[in-house]
């Protein structure tokens, strides 16, 4: 699913406008009629306050949209006009005089604080104050009536935005968003609804598709997707009956030191799970015995240190080189690696303690092979990008990164971003059960896997991240979130594998 701007949402609307031969009243009809729809399913006629809160422009107008067919279903609906310009749409108007013309219980003007209305649990309120256009904070009432609403007990539900969030820049003023509980979005999921500083604000997400203009759709290119069950599914290559452990790849994982074997191994089960060909293991001498007893599937090669890796030599032609799960950071194994990145043209998979590594080291990142995919969390990203302001700016200077050494970057998070020099790509599966140690080594097992099949490190990041995730989810199911550890999510990759072909969408929003 393509994730469009405020700006190509709106030469959308345009389109549409014109092939469709449609007013923007009309659209604005279709849209808000869906919203009403959505929320009617729900309410089944309840006797509850419906307090809608309508800004000016053209989200107000669907406020009013809304709130006019939940007045012909009898709903008990107040309208708040929030008046904070002398500016107003055409659309607004010519919906503000139908709700008029059909209601003895006119719409309440707020001016000011001294107008906020009573807000009750209990209340349904529907935010309609600003949606996609808005660009700039909100004046100081408007905020303060935002912080007004979220002091409620009311369930919020926001019409295509929370009011305050903006869909494609930071909103600076947090305590001036709108927190909801549900947001209905129109068309396109918004770059600021997976972002970890604003998801919160959103709530249950859905996206409604209100007819735009397929053509415009389609051809409309966008630097950011959402990956779901229906695009990984794409990207899955079924094997050749006649195929042999060779055609899927020799996966080689170097990695571990004293008391952090179990990470590699986790790394190379995922990577058996996840259908390479043949894994072999670097790890210092400790780790042989664990290693050879916990996968006997792998091959293991032992550096000449007993307790962390000291010289990386091996007799091998791997497809692809995972370097870093556990493997410490101790000056013998940085210049081991550096040994490595200088010998090595292989694509890379680099995760944990590689990474800080390169943080440490900020030559080795220009020795990278060109597309190497980095797995970093959140503080190991900030050791190699520096600090950010908003996640916009994160962002940003991610891209900036993968730019100038020609790599891939999966920024591991709840919603999980890869990303390109030119796209991003965000991932929907996942659950909060996969917070638990060894869940990135198990990720860093599979993307080795993909990228040991054939799969080029792009596409292999992507499926990668979503099967990983998915797998999660799995396990979750059966465990709980709480149950959940690393060496279940390993487990689960078969059956995340299986369930790409299962009916039905299982994509979740948020």
């Amino acid at each position: 699913m393509k994730v469009f701007s405020a700006k190509q949402l709106r030469e959308a609307d345009r389109a549409t406008l014109e092939k469709q031969d449609i007013s923007s009243t009309d659209l604005m009809e279709r849209a808000a009629s869906l919203v009403f729809e959505e929320i009617h399913k729900r309410l089944q006629g309840a006797e509850i306050p419906v307090k809608i809160f309508c800004g000016i422009g053209n989200n107000g107008g669907d406020g009013l949209v809304i709130g006019r067919y939940l007045l012909e279903k009898g709903y008990n609906v107040t309208f708040y006009i929030v008046n904070y310009s002398d500016q107003r749409s055409k659309d607004f108007l010519i919906n503000y005089d139908r709700v008029k013309n059909m209601s003895n219980k006119w719409p309440v003007l707020l001016k000011s604080e001294e107008d906020f209305p009573e807000i009750k649990l209990g209340d349904f309120v529907v935010d309609a104050i600003f949606g996609v256009g808005l660009n700039r904070p909100l004046v100081d009432w408007v905020a303060n009536l935002v912080q007004h609403i979220n002091a409620s007990e009311a369930f919020v539900l926001a019409v295509d935005m929370p009011s305050g969030l903006m869909a494609d820049q930071a909103t600076k003023a947090k305590d001036s968003i709108v927190k909801a509980d549900y947001t209905i979005s129109f068309q396109s999921a918004k770059l600021a609804f997976y972002m970890p500083q604003t998801a919160t604000y959103v709530g249950e997400l859905q996206i409604l598709d209100i007819g735009l203009d397929r053509e415009y759709l389609q051809e409309t290119p966008t630097t950011a997707q959402l990956i779901g069950k229906l695009e990984a599914k794409t990207l899955y290559r079924p094997r050749n009956k006649f195929s042999h452990k060779g055609t899927y790849g020799h996966a080689l994982l170097v990695g571990g030191s004293y008391g952090k074997i179990g990470s590699i191994c986790l790394s190379a089960t995922a990577a058996m799970r996840s259908g390479a060909g043949m894994v072999t293991v670097f790890a210092p001498k400790c780790g042989y015995d664990i290693i050879q007893t916990v996968l006997p599937e792998a091959m293991v090669i032992t550096d000449e240190n007993e307790n962390h890796l000291s010289n990386i030599e091996y007799d091998l032609d791997p497809d692809v080189i995972g370097f870093g799960v556990g493997v410490g950071t101790k000056k013998e194994t940085i210049d081991a690696f550096e040994g490595l990145l200088k010998k090595n043209k292989k694509p890379m998979v680099i995760d944990a303690d590689g990474l800080n590594i390169l943080s440490k080291k900020g030559s080795l990142l220009k020795l990278l092979p060109e597309a190497s995919v980095l797995t970093p969390h959140p503080k190991e990203l900030e050791r190699l990008i520096g600090s950010w302001e908003n996640d916009f700016e994160k962002i940003e200077k991610a891209r900036e990164l993968t730019k100038k050494y020609k790599i891939i970057l999966v920024l591991k998070g709840a919603y999980s971003f890869i990303v390109t020099p030119n796209d991003l790509y965000i991932n929907t599966s996942g659950n909060p059960g996969m917070a638990t140690a060894g869940s990135g080594d198990v990720l860093t097992g599979v993307i080795i896997a993909l990228v040991s099949q054939g799969y080029q490190p792009l596409l292999a990041a992507v499926l990668g991240v979503y099967l990983h995730a998915r797998a999660g989810d799995l396990a979750a199911e059966k465990l709980s979130y709480e149950s959940v550890i690393a060496g279940d999510i390993a487990k689960h990759i078969g059956a995340a594998i299986f369930d790409l072909f299962e009916a039905g969408e299982t994509q979740k929003n948020q």
